[in-house]
């Protein structure tokens, strides 16, 4: 039989090191961006303008060197402040996003800056898409990126605090049972950290931003990840019956390789959909999409070999500060 359980130091040693990766992208992001956010933050959040830009170059000439402050200095030029040009796309692209405050006159404003980009371009022997700039605009006020962003947090504390209780209270008959949910809270805390760091990471590299759709994505994940790790933990509870007396550790390694399979035929079938839907989409759902395909990848993960281990470090005293009997058994024997 093989032995999972058993290897779970090196589990949690791969999602260490995973988590690193993404809170040195947050560090960096915080840096970065004007909100100082660990994720690059859309309209949705931070309310304001949001514009998108696309050049290309003039047949059979050699074309100039665009610049972010040469696309902010036409938008300023047109009365926006706070403006922010962002390159999108890796390499030498000539897609861009620009984020400004947007004044009162809209529609005149949008012309100013349509004909200001326009004789940017020609000066770089460049030509500028302004039907395509005044196609894709969008504008939220900050008072409603404020509630989205209020309303983000809530919902996912709230998620968190529920299903925490609702384990402990599915599992009440075993011995320990808010142990299941302490670690069903943090394989989902796991996955949403996990999210995060790759939501930065895309971020700082092809200048994806968090909208309400990422919310979505994240509420999805969590919802999937305390599904899967529900089927283990009760799996756990049959045999703990069913094999009354054996040693817990194996137990739990019994439960995990007879619903192991499942889990993981499922992470495939979900994964084939997702990563058709990646390729044949763009902006904002491809954005979508991938992330949501990291976390419910993350979640199958943190089922298998992240609450279910730490269920057995925990019996087995493993854990600092916690079960002192159970590591002073270990020491006396």
């Amino acid at each position: 039989m093989v032995d999972f359980v058993k290897r779970r130091r090196l589990y949690y040693l791969i999602s260490t090191l995973v988590i690193l990766g993404g809170i040195v992208a947050m560090i960096i992001s915080t840096q970065t961006y004007r909100e100082r956010s660990i994720i690059r933050l859309s309209i949705d959040f931070v309310g304001g303008a949001l514009f998108q830009l696309q050049f290309e170059p003039v047949a059979g000439q050699m074309p100039g060197t665009l610049t972010g402050s040469a696309i902010q200095q036409a938008f300023t030029a047109a009365g926006l402040t706070d403006v922010t040009a962002q390159r999108v796309g890796i390499g030498e692209t000539y897609r861009w996003q620009v984020r400004a405050n947007f004044g009162d006159d809209s529609a005149e404003q949008i012309e100013a800056i349509a004909q200001n980009l326009t004789t940017l371009a020609n000066s770089l022997n460049l030509t500028f898409d302004a039907q395509h700039f005044r196609e894709n605009f969008s504008e939220v006020s900050p008072v409603v990126g404020s509630e989205v962003t209020n309303a983000a947090i809530v919902a996912t504390v709230v998620a968190s605090v529920l299903v925490l209780f609702w384990i402990a209270l599915a599992f009440r008959k075993l011995k320990h049972s808010f142990r299941y949910g302490v670690t069903a809270l943090i394989a989902m805390i796991h996955d949403v950290l996990i999210m995060l760091g790759a939501m930065s990471i895309m971020g700082l590299i092809a200048g994806w931003e968090a909208d309400a759709l990422f919310v979505t994505a994240l509420l999805t994940v969590v919802g999937y990840s305390v599904q899967d790790t529900i089927v283990v933990f009760d799996r756990i509870r049959e045999n703990d019956v069913r094999h009354r007396g054996e040693p817990y550790e194996l137990i739990v390694n019994r439960s995990l390789l007879e619903t192991i399979q499942r889990s993981l035929m499922t992470q495939i079938a979900v994964g084939f959909v997702l990563v058709a839907l990646l390729l044949l989409t763009s902006g904002s759902i491809q954005q979508f999409v991938g992330i949501l395909l990291v976390g419910l990848t993350s979640g199958s993960y943190s089922s298998i070999f992240i609450a279910v281990p730490l269920l057995v470090s925990w019996e087995n005293g493993e854990i600092p500060f916690v079960n002192r009997a159970a590591r002073q058994r270990a020491a006396a024997a």
